[in-house]
């Protein structure tokens, strides 16, 4: 799995001018991406890590402070472009093995305690966001 995560005030997510999941206070705001060899271990490690992560101010994490996530499922995440110039999508997962994934993340993170908002898997969305420093991060299982 990868994630692009950013420390937000404020994130919202809308499919077909309807929000489907926002967060209206400090929080992080997650883009996800699933490669093809990833399983739910994956998911369960990747939820440990999102939650405990210390990116929030004064290096607290969303378990230390209750914030929220906004997790966003992102195939884009596994484009390849070191070839030519129309990206290579062979690393992500196909949709039916990808959802389940982005699904038990978002299950195990609630599990947890996070409150978490979500996208709507395969959906064009508009995803905006303020982002708080700014700070962002990479992490990739």
């Amino acid at each position: 799995m990868r994630a692009v995560v950013a420390r937000v005030t404020s994130a919202s997510v809308t499919v077909d001018g309807e929000t489907v999941g926002e967060i209206t206070e400090p929080g992080l705001l997650v883009l996800l991406g699933v490669h093809v060899d990833d399983t739910s271990d994956t998911a369960v490690v990747m939820a440990r890590k999102l939650h405990e992560l210390r990116l929030l101010r004064d290096e607290q994490s969303c378990a230390t402070t209750g914030a929220p996530l906004l997790v966003v499922s992102q195939f884009t995440l596994y484009g390849d472009t070191r070839k030519g110039r129309r990206p290579s999508w062979i690393a992500a997962a196909r949709p039916e093995a990808a959802e389940p994934l982005v699904s038990a993340t978002v299950a195990e993170l609630r599990a947890r305690g996070a409150v978490v908002a979500t996208g709507r898997f395969g959906a064009s969305m508009a995803v905006a966001s303020v982002n708080d420093g700014p700070f962002t991060v990479l992490i990739d299982l």
